[in-house]
């Protein structure tokens, strides 16, 4: 029986198979420009409405222009239900954006969910929609300004602050906005984001195939420890032997485990593990108070040097937001609130030692640095 199900386990697809259906065909979904039909008219009055009702911070004669804007194109995902056809409840979510082929890249302007419509993953398949259409324009780069609260949506669809597009493609298309934070995506022309899921099910598919070659785990069965089983733990010190009891356990071995993988999970460890948890999410609570303050999107990322030469002749020791967070999350660079209270105070100091007094980017440093004493209060 165990061979016969390795030979199978190996067996190339027969093929016959057919590809798995596209979930995303299922979604209504269109492209929505200005292009004066009363169809498309009705479409973008219920885009703005959408964007004007999600969006309350931004003004609403801004989303107009932009929302019909000759240039600016809207992916809008449309409700299958006829009684909303024609109304603003037709639109269930949309991107707003202008693409710009001669740099093959797209600006995002606006993306927003209906309330009514959000936690069902509309967000995402919003994004993976836009993506296809890019790939089928020729676009390899969206670019967008994420405030605080988008930018986690962001990370999640595959933007990041890291720019690698050059600066010449989209220095002076892109309009920059004050206490915004720009990321990028990369889509891979050669990618369907619609099918990200199926792609996934199949590259796990063929790991396990691969491995059902050369494990012996599903083929080796060892026989129940018999009741009252004690292993032999002569000359185990009484810290190891819970984890000297599991390595004698038939198997264990067998699979990979050492002893120190082991030792690694008992009481002691896991304590210690459980205390470096704490504070690093404690610290990372911490940096987003910080980075969310209006005040602090000058210190968001690393001062360009290519940009202002002779900072580093001035400022010694550069720290940035960005640099403290990879700190947070490597786990073992902060051993206290201190440590952080340090650089986060560094920070503020070197942007008032290297822009002097008279400067916007200092008036800042000290909003910070009065918001850091509310937060730590100990320092």
């Amino acid at each position: 029986a165990s061979a016969s199900a390795s030979a199978s386990a190996s067996a190339p697809a027969p093929a016959s198979a057919t590809r798995p259906k596209n979930e995303y065909d299922a979604i209504k979904h269109c492209i929505v420009t200005n292009d004066g039909t009363p169809d498309s008219m009705v479409k973008l009055i219920g885009l703005k409405s959408l964007f004007a009702r999600q969006l309350p911070k931004m003004p609403k004669e801004y989303i107009v222009r932009l929302v019909f804007d000759r240039r600016h194109k809207s992916l809008a995902i449309l409700s299958q239900d006829p009684k909303h056809r024609g109304g603003d409840e037709e639109i269930i979510g949309g991107i707003c954006y202008r693409a710009y082929p001669e740099m093959r890249f797209a600006e995002i302007a606006f993306c927003a969910v209906s309330a009514s419509q959000q936690v069902k993953g509309y967000g995402t398949k919003l994004m993976n929609l836009l993506k296809r259409q890019m790939v089928r324009e020729g676009l390899e780069y969206s670019i967008t300004y994420a405030d605080n609260y988008a930018i986690g949506y962001f990370k999640k669809q595959g933007f990041t602050k890291a720019i690698t597009m050059p600066k010449g493609r989209y220095h002076g298309l892109i309009k920059d906005y004050d206490g915004g934070t720009i990321m990028e995506c990369y889509v891979h022309p050669s990618i369907d984001f619609t099918r990200v899921p199926d792609i996934i099910q199949a590259q796990k598919a063929f790991l396990l195939q691969r491995v059902a070659t050369v494990a012996k785990s599903h083929r080796v069965v060892y026989p129940p420890l018999p009741r009252g089983w004690e292993p032999d733990l002569t000359g185990v010190s009484r810290s190891n032997q819970d984890a000297a009891r599991s390595m004698a356990i038939p198997g264990v071995a067998e699979a990979g485990w050492t002893l120190s993988d082991l030792q690694a999970c008992t009481g002691a460890a896991k304590d210690s593990d459980r205390k470096a948890n704490q504070l690093k999410s404690e610290l990372l609570a911490l940096w987003r108070k910080t980075q969310e303050q209006q005040c602090a999107w000058p210190f968001r990322e690393p001062v360009n040097t290519d940009e202002v030469p002779d900072y580093l002749e001035v400022v010694k020791d550069p720290i940035d937001l960005s640099t403290i967070e990879k700190r947070i999350r490597k786990g073992t660079f902060y051993k206290t609130r201190e440590m952080l209270f340090v650089d986060l105070t560094r920070m503020v100091n070197n942007c008032k030692l290297y822009n002097g007094t008279e400067s916007p980017y200092t008036d800042c440093a000290v909003q910070l640095e009065k918001y850091l004493k509310t937060i730590f209060p100990e320092a």
